[in-house]
C-alpha cells in the first residue's frame, strides 16, 4: 500500500514518520494503516536505531481523530476503528527501538493518546496538549484512560480527562508528559541530536530494555524484578556486553555490533 497520509524518510540509521494531513494532522483509518505499516516495516529493519513520530506543518501535531470520518460510522465500524487504533500504538509502544514524539503543535484526543504511545515526548514551546473527548459525549479510546494515568498519576489524569481542558507545555513537562520544551525551529534538530544519541547504543541492550520496563511495568513488584533479572542475564550474554566492559577496562570507547 502506498502511503498517502504519512511520510516514511530514513536518515543513515534513524527514521522519521510524520502524520501528512495538514493543518491539522487528523486521524483516520487510513492513518492508523500506514503507520502500522511503517511500523513493521521498521520492526524488520535491523539498519534503524531510533524513530521520530511528527506532523506536519506547525499547526497541529494530530488534533485527535478525523471526525467527519467518525461520524457516519455505525457503532460495529466505530469497533473496527478502535481495535486498528490500539493495534496501531501497541505496535508503536512496543517497537523494539526507542522512539520520539516530536509534537509541533497540538496534540488532542488521539494525537495525545498516540504521543504517549512513544518513549520520549519533545514539545515545540508552542504545542498543547488535551483529551477533550468528555466534551463530545465520549471518553477516551485509544488509551487515554489508561497511559495518561500512568504517565502523570491518577489525580491530574482525571483533571484533565474529566474536565477536557486543553494545557500547555509548561504544564505538560511540569506533569510529566514531556520531557522537553524547546523552540518550534529546534524540535526537529533537538530530536535529532536524542534519536542519534539513542541509536549509538547498544541494541542488544537497549532492545531488552524496552521490553522489560513495557512489561515490568504491569506486574507485581516481585514479579517485575524477577523478570528483569532473567532479562540481564540475556544482556550479560551478548557479544555487545563483552565488548562494553573490555572497552571500559581498556579505557576506549566500545564499538558495539549489536550481538
Amino acid at each position: 500500500m502506498p502511503y498517502k497520509t504519512i511520510l516514511f524518510n530514513k536518515q543513515d540509521n534513524i527514521a522519521v514518520i510524520t502524520l501528512n494531513r495538514p493543518p491539522m494532522n487528523p486521524l483516520s483509518k487510513r492513518v492508523f494503516k500506514e503507520l502500522g505499516q511503517a511500523l513493521d516495516e521498521l520492526r524488520e529493519d535491523t539498519s534503524v536505531k531510533a524513530v521520530i513520530l511528527t506532523g506536519a506543518g506547525e499547526k497541529a501535531f494530530a488534533a485527535g481523530a478525523d471526525v467527519t470520518e467518525m461520524v457516519n460510522l455505525s457503532i460495529l465500524e466505530m469497533h473496527d476503528f478502535c481495535l486498528l487504533s490500539m493495534e496501531t500504538q501497541n505496535k508503536l509502544e512496543n517497537l523494539d527501538k526507542p522512539t520520539i514524539a516530536a509534537i509541533n503543535g497540538l496534540a488532542l484526543g488521539g494525537g495525545c493518546e498516540l504521543a504517549m504511545a512513544c518513549d520520549f515526548r519533545l514539545a515545540a514551546e508552542q504545542a498543547r496538549f488535551g483529551q477533550p473527548e468528555i466534551n463530545l459525549g465520549i471518553i477516551p479510546g485509544g488509551g487515554g484512560t489508561q497511559r495518561l494515568p500512568r504517565l502523570i498519576g491518577a489525580a491530574r489524569a482525571k483533571e484533565l480527562l474529566f474536565l477536557g481542558d486543553m494545557i500547555d507545555t509548561a504544564t505538560a513537562e511540569r506533569y510529566g508528559l514531556v520531557s522537553r520544551v524547546v523552540p518550534q525551529a529546534d524540535l526537529m534538530d533537538e530530536a535529532m541530536t536524542l534519536a542519534k544519541k539513542l541509536a549509538s547504543k547498544p541494541t542488544v541492550a537497549m532492545r531488552v530494555l524496552k521490553n522489560t520496563m513495557n512489561t515490568g511495568i504491569n506486574l507485581d513488584l516481585t514479579a517485575a524484578i524477577a523478570y528483569e533479572v532473567r532479562n540481564f542475564l540475556v544482556t550479560f550474554a551478548s557479544e555487545d556486553r563483552v565488548e562494553g566492559m573490555k572497552g571500559l577496562l581498556e579505557k576506549r570507547k566500545p564499538v558495539f555490533q549489536g550481538k
